[in-house]
């Protein structure tokens, strides 16, 4: 009888010497769960199957780092929600793809994004925006410009979201200080 290794143990297996078997046994355990997590969150099926296998991917491939903090459950649902925000918000493969193509179709008209950053570039808006303490400009930078929404923000910086909330007003009331 074999016995049964513990999270942690699967982790150090698959990081330290590529453990297929450990990558599969923390698959068997973990997938189904996350599957039905993220499925209440999104309806579409293929979506959900997609972050699934991106985060035991990014697992697997040592790109996300578990830092023996916390539940394993926990550690992979942060994995798996914010890579179930960037497929929402298109930053997936197929929402790359339709940026490229949007790219040739309007090669020579500037976005409005495009004038409006420059202008955050060069104007006293820069000058402001970089006094801004790293996490402040995190939070605006989520917010606004990526446009998630203050729950989406919350697990994309994994922090609760009236922590995003707060830090958006003292870095707007920060900003109008700076600009008058």
């Amino acid at each position: 009888m074999s016995e049964t290794r513990s999270d942690g143990e699967l982790l150090l297996a698959v990081a330290a010497d590529a453990d297929r078997r450990a990558f599969e046994e923390l698959y068997r355990r973990y997938a189904p769960w996350l599957r039905a997590r993220l499925r209440g969150r999104c309806a579409d099926v293929g979506v959900v199957d997609d972050v699934v296998q991106e985060t035991f991917l990014a697992v697997w491939r040592g790109k996300a780092r578990y830092r023996e903090e916390g539940d394993v459950a926990g550690w992979l649902w942060r994995i798996g929600s914010r890579r179930l925000v960037d497929a929402l918000r298109g930053d997936g493969a197929r929402g790359r793809l339709r940026q490229a193509l949007a790219r040739l179709r309007h090669r020579d008209e500037v976005s409005a994004e495009e004038r409006v950053l420059a202008g955050v570039e060069h104007g006293d808006l820069a000058g402001a925006l970089v006094r801004l303490s790293p996490e402040l400009r995190a939070v605006l930078q989520a917010t606004v410009i990526d446009g998630l929404t203050t729950r989406e923000a919350a697990v994309l910086l994994g922090i609760p979201p009236g922590t995003v909330k707060t830090r958006a007003m003292r870095a707007r009331r920060q900003l109008r200080e700076a600009l008058a």
